[in-house]
């Protein structure tokens, strides 16, 4: 199966996906014996910034040098500066129209593109791919509009993808709420790990003694789903196949997932 992946960063670092592992993206797009034929990335530079404040030029040609380690072709789209009549300075940089000609032009030799990105404005390119016969994937964070999640044939949280965004210890993963027990004072988690190149969905059983200052509610269930909890993990002694999740903190409040 070839793969695409179009990153709309600039939406991504705006909304909760800043420090996003592109070589994690990569590993997740080439699940089940995918290849990567083009990963492109659509980056905003401001180019008076570059000139003129060193911290950031160095910041963002090390970022860019790192797209480029991994394999990602950096499409960059310079910050326009306007001035009304009132001497006010607008600035605008968008780089939407960029990337769906480029999605459109090479989806004649791609079965499944990953589109990462909130922004509702590319859900009419997602309907376009999938007349072309491709398969069209969605991974976004925070504010992820809900049309794009629906038109997508699948979507992701960015959150809850293994490794792709870094978390507090590299032993931790990230789960949401599936069901919590108030009389007994247990839930489970579910969450996701890369396993021989492969991806696989586990729940994990927790103990309200093994979350910290958290709070659950058996009716309340559906709310907590759009919560984001980081997590350790080891095999349940007492639950085969399962997970039992250790030191359970909740990291991220009413993301969708």
């Amino acid at each position: 199966m070839n793969v695409g992946i179009y990153v709309d960063a600039e939406n991504i670092v705006r909304c909760g996906g800043y420090g996003m592992k592109y070589d994690v993206l990569k590993r997740f797009a080439s699940m089940g014996g995918g290849e990567v034929l083009r990963a492109n990335a659509y980056v905003v530079v401001d180019e008076d910034k570059i000139r003129d404040t060193a911290p950031y030029r160095k910041k963002l040609f090390h970022y860019h040098d790192l797209l480029r380690k991994f394999g990602f072709k950096l499409i960059k789209k310079k910050v326009q500066k306007y001035t009304n009549e009132a001497g006010e300075v607008s600035f605008k940089a968008n780089a939407d129209m960029d990337l769906a000609i480029d999605a459109i032009l090479q989806a004649a030799n791609l079965d499944r593109i990953i589109l990462v990105t909130g922004d509702g404005d590319f859900v009419r390119l997602i309907t376009a791919l999938q007349n072309k016969g491709c398969r069209v994937e969605v991974i976004g964070f925070k504010n992820v509009n809900r049309e794009l999640k629906e038109a997508a044939d699948l979507y992701y949280s960015g959150f809850l993808l293994p490794d792709l965004l870094p978390t507090s210890d590299a032993k931790t993963v990230r789960g949401y709420l599936t069901s919590y027990n108030e009389d007994g004072a247990f839930g489970f988690l579910r969450t996701y790990l890369f396993k021989n190149g492969n991806m696989e969905e586990k729940d994990a059983f927790f103990h309200l003694s093994n979350a910290n200052n958290c709070e659950f509610h058996s009716d309340d269930v559906y709310r907590k789903e759009h919560f984001i909890y980081e997590f350790q993990h080891q095999p349940s002694k007492k639950r085969e196949g399962m997970l039992e999740a250790l030191d359970v903190n909740l990291v991220y409040k009413n993301v969708r997932v």
